[in-house]
């Protein structure tokens, strides 16, 4: 087990070298930052003043070995629009996001798998279908759209839902509910497909010779295997909706890290916005190599793959 976690450390460190490499290399591409900090009737003096205020003077190479040694130990810079610790602002917000984004892996789960489950047992029927035509449905439903609908419908209309802010639980029900709609149909066709393979296979046929009930076999013997590649996608949705949520928190105004992102980029602030990236990154990195480490316990053939 100890090489296979190193085996995933050492591919999760490649890949957020990666991910800082591309991040720096993006905001340079975006045009001369000096002259979007400047703004649009800045002078040439003000341009060259703001160059070397900021060290985009140097060489590119030297900018990302300064920016990437100080992040690396959790220093991202100053933001040039709120005047703040880019951390600062970070750490401020990441609680909001993270809420939304566990808010809405608990009720994609709650709902899906039951749902894949259900489909898996009643396979071929009209139930399968039903499950079926839900799950495209959720895969084509745009998540802004849901949203407004929500909005009007339980905010407005009924006044059952708070519409905006993160005052109490009640602020999460909604955007929670949108953010699971996009993650339930491939969590539900997963855990169907690996329902379906477990039921039909010789261990389940064994454990109905010896009388087992029908729960403890769906629970405890097929549910196990098929819960592998969930955990898998499970967590791969997670790290989606941490970062797509900017559309979300925009939407019902949260102000999380994907709001902060919408609104470093419509002011320029590039350290904002490469600090958000990496973050975001890494954490989506870190839960595809806990789930990873999860089903090589889960499943120990693939510590050995």
């Amino acid at each position: 087990m100890l090489r296979f976690a190193l085996r995933r450390l050492a591919v999760a460190l490649l890949v957020a070298l990666t991910v800082m490499t591309l991040s720096f290399l993006l905001t340079r591409l975006s045009g001369d930052l000096a002259i979007s900090i400047a703004g649009a009737g800045a002078t040439p003096e003000d341009v060259a003043i703001i160059r070397r205020a900021y060290g985009l003077d140097r060489p590119l190479v030297a900018q990302f070995l300064d920016w990437a040694g100080r992040a690396a130990v959790g220093d991202f810079g100053d933001s040039y629009f709120f005047k703040a610790r880019v951390s600062t602002l970070i750490a401020e917000r990441m609680p909001v996001t993270l809420t939304l984004g566990l808010t809405g892996l608990a009720i994609a789960l709650a709902v899906s798998i039951p749902l894949g489950i259900l489909a898996a047992v009643r396979e071929a029927s009209w139930v399968d279908r039903l499950v079926q035509l839900v799950a495209m449905v959720g895969q084509a439903m745009p998540s802004f759209w849901l949203g407004l609908i929500l909005m009007i419908t339980f905010g407005l209309r009924l006044g059952w839902l708070p519409i905006s802010g993160t005052g109490s639980w009640e602020h999460y029900v909604m955007p929670g509910v949108v953010l699971a709609f996009s993650a339930i149909p491939a969590l539900t066709r997963l855990t169907r497909s690996g329902m379906i393979q477990a039921l039909g296979s010789d261990y389940i046929r064994t454990a109905r010779a010896k009388g087992l009930s029908r729960l403890s076999i769906l629970g405890k013997h097929a549910l196990r295997n098929a819960a592998i590649p969930v955990v898998s996608i499970a967590a791969v949705q997670l790290g989606f909706m941490l970062g797509g949520s900017i559309v979300i928190e925009t939407v019902f105004a949260l102000h999380g890290v994907g709001f902060l992102a919408w609104e470093s980029i419509s002011k320029n602030d590039f350290p904002v916005v490469q600090a958000v990236v990496l973050v975001l990154a890494l954490i989506y990195i870190a839960l595809t190599m806990a789930a990873d480490l999860l089903n090589g316990l889960l499943d120990p053939r693939l510590r050995a793959a």
